[in-house]
């Protein structure tokens, strides 16, 4: 390639304006400027990840922290269940003596009035059985003794009586 040096060309006008350009710019000390921004931007996004990495720590001792609450809650819970069954357990063992005492006092009571009702019964045969015997007799006396006179009878019966009782 060939390069013509002629100020008619336009490249070199180009070139000139770009080295006065930059020419002046580091005269008036721009890449200073420029460096110090540079520096001062990435001094910020240091300063961010540093701030980013202690978020971070501090979210990791916050999730350790929640996952061993955690793991107590659910040892607690565990705890809880288990302390519940055996519970429900005794609660229910109690329930069926409870329930076999109480039907064994129904069944003794039961019992009771049972035999109550049947002491009840034969005595109330007995006083049956008596009041007909008593009955029976008075009626067999009467049409036994019928012809025969009642002072009689009495005498005969209070004699008897001594007899009996001495």
């Amino acid at each position: 390639m060939h390069f013509d040096f002629s100020f008619a060309h336009p490249t070199i006008w180009v070139f000139l304006a770009l080295v006065l350009v930059v020419g002046g710019a580091i005269y008036k000390g721009i890449h200073k400027v420029m460096a110090k921004s540079l520096d001062e931007r990435a001094d910020a996004i240091r300063s961010q990840l540093d701030e980013a990495r202690t978020l971070r720590e501090e979210a990791q001792v916050l999730l350790a922290g929640y996952q061993r609450k955690q793991v107590e809650a659910e040892e607690q819970a565990k705890t809880i269940v288990e302390q519940a069954r055996k519970d429900a357990a005794s609660m229910a063992k109690q329930a069926r003596a409870d329930l076999k005492d109480r039907l064994a006092r129904r069944a003794e009571l039961a019992e009771a009035k049972i035999a109550n009702a049947e002491t009840q019964a034969m005595a109330d045969v007995k006083a049956r059985a008596v009041d007909l015997a008593t009955k029976a007799a008075e009626q067999l006396i009467q049409e036994q003794f019928k012809a025969t006179d009642h002072n009689t009878l009495v005498k005969d019966g209070i004699s008897q009586m001594g007899k009996v009782l001495n």
